[in-house]
């Protein structure tokens, strides 16, 4: 495609609507598209769900004014949802929305397989980071790719360049400090998985460095500042991008409204468009938001992108509570405040936010209009605990909300062809044909705890050792390890390559491990590493992202995006716990294309595990039991940051920073064990389990001791961290 094709074309602006009321904004102010979510399977979960009938008008009225209408189906899907799932999809065939935007690799394989007319597009969630990965995702027929925040836009003409497929970028709103779709702090931490839109924002806390380093001791180390690209519209435009979005499901329509009318503006003036940025800029200022970025556009280490000293709390900072009685707190106002506007608490201790509506302002007993800055008053903090010291800010005004035009989107219209679509006769053939089986709930019993006596190793799965270290995979070790996985980057592979003949059992036992985000300056090394490795007679490994199948279709392997095969030689793929495999429909795509071995989602809870167990086939299952996993996945690599070193929460969690594979990682200090319950169901029922041993140092002495913990015999100091094993994942 010509640059003069790229700037005529029309570039869409994509708007978040989370209640009717802000879809009508967003359509009034000029949103080409708007997406919502899907009830009860999207990545806002915590946001209100949308009802069929509300959807149908949403769809309807969307369609009459010319604005397409996207559906985010974004979150991971568990097994017992996927009944849900089929009457969802049932329905929305019925309604012909404009897109679905999916994670979810079984969810993807259902659509394509039941209900090929509804067309998708790859979320962000699926860390679209380079030009390999959304190739792959055009080859498994999604319509639109909306690629990873940390693209530049240099690496963004790549892909435009390379893959001739509809490509999207958030140009507004709130960033991660983590990829989506690698991020698990939320989940380790109380189990509310962020890639199921439970996150409870862990970034936006104050950490506190332990020990001496440069840099301050402590600060909001991983509190993202808000993108803001209205001035490199053009060049987003020039770099291919079909589509700009804005962040913010979860907003109100006063913020909606102003960010779709100041980028609209933008957009529409073309080459003029530095006539308008500053009345375009004068209309975002009523957004409230925090210190704002360009974010990775311009440079992958923008110094803009984090602010440690600021908490990246949202609005207009009010001040902090001075006293507290009963419900009632005491604050001198820092900005001006009415009855109506939305505010929120930040707990400074715990690093908590909880939002509520302003019902009155008193001062000196009397109820007041409006307070103003300066002025002492009182607020009512009902069933929200709070203490002096804590910061309150204005979200979002009264004013703001009472404007909010009422516009004739009536959900009641669509009571007959909803109720039509749930009789659809699809929806028990499609869960028949299925044939889920579930584990009743009182056969999925809590950890037993500790096992008494030694455990033989028949009762337990097959064991793989995960480690990035090639001299723990030449070792004698202490137990029987099926499989040695060793992390692929520079070191190894220079390592590997040395040895002009490696000892023969490497070849049947080791496979090559894939990290899970591969930039594209690194992709011709991964490739080229590939095609060496292989013609040296390995043939065993592990992806890390489903498009690293297409490195194998390149090295002469079989795997494509679809199964196909491309080649003569063979190799063994399994897929690693980063692809977040849920349910038994994404372990049928996983067998679909080839790859032999999955494993469950890391964040899995034991009764998820057992469903999934239940009701795969034809494919080996397993997952990781021991590990320091990555709660984070970042490209930022800050000054500030202290490698190596550990850091502490509110809370006193202790975490640790690490650099691997040219990326940030958030590790906790202490790894997460399930060996004491090897021998139970569920797990005992798994193919293999994995024991990660990356990041951190292990010799023969800690080696040993991990035997004794599978033997039900080992000393442990505290307690470890079951993960989500002993919980329920939300």
């Amino acid at each position: 495609m010509s640059d003069n094709t790229i700037l005529t074309r029309k570039l869409e602006l994509l708007a978040p609507a989370g209640t009717i009321d802000v879809f009508a904004t967003a359509v009034e102010q000029g949103a080409d598209a708007i997406y919502i979510g899907a009830p009860a399977v999207n990545a806002r979960a915590l946001a209100r769900n949308f009802s069929y009938e509300e959807v149908a008008a949403m769809i309807d009225y969307g369609h009459k004014q010319g604005v397409k209408v996207y559906l985010a189906m974004n979150s991971l899907v568990k097994e017992e949802e996927i009944h849900q799932v089929i009457e969802l999809l049932t329905v929305l065939s019925s309604l012909r929305p404009d897109a679905l935007i999916i994670q979810d690799l079984g969810l993807y394989f259902l659509v394509k397989k039941y209900f090929p007319e509804l067309p998708v597009h790859a979320s962000t969630l699926m860390a679209a980071h380079n030009s390999q990965a959304v190739s792959h995702f055009k080859d498994m027929g999604f319509k639109r790719v909306v690629l990873a925040r940390e693209m530049t836009l240099a690496e963004i003409q790549i892909m435009h360049t390379k893959c001739d497929v509809e490509l999207e970028v958030f140009v507004h709103g709130a960033l991660c400090f983590s990829y989506s779709g690698l991020c698990l702090f939320s989940s380790f931490q109380g189990g509310k998985s962020g890639l199921r839109g439970r996150c409870v924002q862990p970034c936006r806390r104050r950490y506190t460095w332990r020990g001496k380093g440069k840099g301050p001791g402590a600060g909001y180390l991983f509190s993202m500042n808000d993108l803001e690209a209205l001035d490199l519209i053009p060049a987003i435009r020039k770099a291919g991008i079909t589509s700009v979005k804005i962040e913010g499901r979860m907003r109100s329509a006063s913020y909606v409204g102003a960010v779709v009318k100041a980028y609209r503006m933008v957009i529409d003036a073309g080459d003029q468009y530095q006539d308008v940025l500053p009345e375009a800029r004068s209309i975002l200022g009523q957004a409230m938001g925090r210190k704002t970025t360009s974010g990775y556009f311009v440079n992958a280490q923008s110094d803009g992108v984090l602010s440690p000293e600021h908490s990246g709390n949202i609005g207009v900072f009010l001040g902090k509570i001075k006293k507290l009685q009963g419900d009632t707190v005491t604050l001198v106002l820092r900005g001006s405040v009415q009855p109506g506007d939305r505010i929120r608490l930040h707990q400074e201790k715990s690093g908590d936010r909880h939002s509520f509506t302003l019902q009155s302002i008193l001062s000196r007993k009397k109820s007041l209009d409006q307070g103003q800055p300066g002025e002492e008053v009182s607020f009512l903090l009902s069933k929200i605990e709070a203490m002096p010291g804590d910061s309150l800010y204005k979200v979002d005004v009264r004013q703001g909300r009472k404007d909010e035009c009422q516009h004739s989107i009536n959900p009641s219209r669509f009571q007959k062809q909803v109720k039509q679509a749930l009789t659809d006769k699809r929806i028990s053939k499609i869960t028949a044909q299925l044939g889920l089986q579930f584990v009743p709930e009182n056969r999925i019993s809590p950890p037993a705890g500790k096992r008494k006596g030694k455990v033989s190793e028949k009762k337990i799965p097959s064991i793989w050792l995960k480690t990035d270290d090639l001299r723990v995979c030449l070792l004698r070790l202490p137990f029987n390890v099926d499989r040695k996985l060793l992390l692929l980057d520079e070191k190894t592979y220079n390592q590997i390559m040395r040895i002009k003949k490696p000892a023969r059992h490497l070849y049947s036992s080791l496979v090559w491990v894939l990290p899970p985000i591969i930039l594209e300056d690194m992709l011709q090394f991964y490739r080229e590493a590939v095609i060496a490795l292989q013609g040296k007679g390995f043939r065993s490994w592990q992806i890390g992202h489903i498009s690293q199948l297409s490195l194998f279709s390149l090295a002469g392997g079989r795997h494509g995006a679809e199964g196909k095969g491309r080649g003569r030689s063979s190799v063994s793929v399994s897929g690693d716990y980063t692809l977040n495999i849920l349910n038994s429909s994404a372990f049928d795509y996983l067998k679909h294309v080839g790859v032999q071995w999955g494993q469950i989602s890391i964040e899995s809870d034991k009764k998820s595990m057992a469903q999934i167990t239940r009701n795969k086939k034809g494919i080996k299952a397993g997952i990781t039991v021991f590990g320091r996993p990555p709660l984070f996945t970042a490209r930022q690599t800050p000054d500030f940051f202290r490698y190596g070193q550990t850091f502490i929460s509110p809370r006193g969690e202790k975490f640790e920073l690490q650099k691997r594979w040219g990326q940030t990682l958030v590790l906790p200090e202490r790894p997460f064990s399930l060996l004491s319950f090897l021998s139970e169901q569920p797990l005992s029922d798994l193919d293999y389990v994995v024991i990660d041993i990356t990041g951190s140092h292990y010799g023969m002495k800690e080696l040993s001791n991990l035997y004794t913990q599978i033997q039900g015999r080992g000393k442990q100091v505290k307690q470890p961290s079951l993960f989500n094993y002993g919980g329920n994942l939300q």
